[in-house]
């Protein structure tokens, strides 16, 4: 695909009209670059950059209107970016495809709200909601989802609770999510129109081309609620308009490295080594001897990571295996050992993770199944190994027990429940 020319002579018309009937859209449309493209689809994002292909031209005006605003919001939104850092996080397990369709639904929908015109048939945050997340759709959809939050859901092996079914269990022969929302997308014509750009933490001027955006964005709403039409009528609801939150994964290694950074204490079994110097002064010069004082070691020789599985069906396997890639990460970083627990009303068995071949090892186990869910027993095990940290994969459904003295405690949370007595709460969901 070519962009020849300075500018698109094919969505002049339907960007002069956009500017017209939507000043909020036709602000942001100023940022953006139109270029023609010689193929490819009607239109395509790349950067900053829209792409018009031949077949834009085919489409009604106020189609061709519908479909510059889509990608204009695209640019907007930074989704670009935002697949990139998704991309980045998630590694070989990411889906671009499945991103580009809840990126587009998050925008059709929204256009369609504010009395836009698509290419039908078009696919919506209604359509993967209900149908691929059997979730219900509401008036504050847009407001609730961002596409973050919508691709990490569609991901899920399935939704809602899944008791009786451990880390290794399988949602039967019924389609994923994944899988139902590609039927939609398929149905609805989709193509993928968004390419993959860096992420704004790797850009050297990423975080200013951001924090830009932003600006951009509201004072287009504001441009535009003022005028009572467009995009800025419901602009100020759109969930993914919100900075982007700290992913899970910084958050768990930001709270493991402080929770395994080796302390100090005291030890008698070696003297101080200014007492040596002293001492062997005094010894040369005939004084007293001074009195003793200790040494100083590590408190833990070996820093111990717990790792605890609720494996009474809270967590599945693909997230389980993000949360074990990282954990694995930095034990290797600080040279800590994983000890790995499973439980669900009592300790079903322990191991230690070999941090070369942890893959096989964990598909290797017998996983329980079913059963209710007891904190005690797993604390009390993380205790007796002296470890450094306890790490709790569950849903926080079950009686805690008492907090472990001098040992912190992460609850890695794949859903809402209320606050635990005690330890940090980690939301798997972001």
């Amino acid at each position: 695909m070519t962009a020849p020319g300075p500018h698109s002579e094919r969505a002049r018309p339907a960007l002069v009209r956009l500017a017209s009937d939507d000043p909020a859209m036709g602000a942001l449309a100023l940022w953006c670059r139109h270029r023609d493209a010689t193929d490819g689809p009607a239109a395509y994002t790349t950067g900053t950059t829209i792409l018009y292909g031949p077949g834009f031209e085919a489409l009604a005006p106020h189609e061709q209107m519908g479909l510059a605003a889509h990608h204009v919001l695209h640019i907007a939104l930074r989704h670009g970016p935002r697949m990139g850092a998704m991309a980045a996080r998630l590694g070989q397990g990411f889906d671009e495809t499945l991103y580009g369709i809840a990126a587009d639904a998050l925008i059709n929908d929204a256009l369609l709200a504010a009395h836009y015109a698509l290419p039908r048939p078009a696919l919506t945050l209604r359509d993967l909601l209900e149908q691929a997340l059997g979730l219900p759709y509401t008036a504050d959809a847009l407001s609730e989802w961002d596409v973050d939050q919508l691709y990490l859901r569609l991901t899920e092996p399935g939704t809602g609770k899944r008791k009786g079914k451990g880390p290794k269990g399988q949602g039967g022969d019924s389609p994923t999510p994944a899988e139902r929302a590609r039927q939609l997308a398929q149905r609805a014509g989709f193509a993928a129109d968004l390419a993959r750009a860096t992420p704004d933490a790797d850009s050297p001027d990423g975080a200013d081309q951001a924090a830009l955006w932003r600006q951009h964005l509201t004072r287009a709403l504001d441009m535009g609620r003022a005028a009572g039409r467009g995009i800025g009528l419901i602009g100020h609801r759109l969930a993914d308009l919100a900075p982007p939150r700290t992913p899970w994964e910084h958050v768990l290694r930001r709270l493991l490295m402080r929770a395994l950074l080796p302390g100090l204490t005291q030890t008698h079994h070696r003297p101080a080594r200014d007492w040596i110097a002293a001492e062997a002064l005094a010894r040369s010069a005939g004084a007293p001897t001074p009195g003793f004082r200790p040494g100083i070691r590590r408190s833990v020789d070996v820093p111990r990571v717990a790792l605890a599985i609720d494996a009474s069906g809270s967590v599945e396997g693909p997230l389980l295996q993000r949360f074990l890639s990282e954990v694995t990460g930095i034990a290797r970083r600080v040279a800590a050992e994983i000890h790995l627990i499973a439980f669900d009303d009592g300790v079903r068995w322990q191991t230690r993770l070999d941090l070369a071949h942890w893959q096989g090892q964990i598909a290797s186990l017998d996983w329980p199944r079913g059963g209710g869910t007891d904190f005690a027993p797993p604390l009390a095990a993380a205790v007796a190994l002296n470890a450094s940290v306890a790490v709790v994969l569950t849903d926080l459904e079950g009686p805690f027990g008492p907090a472990p003295r001098a040992m912190p405690v992460i609850w890695g949370l794949r859903g809402e429940a209320p606050a635990p007595p005690f330890g940090q709460v980690l939301s798997l969901a972001q």
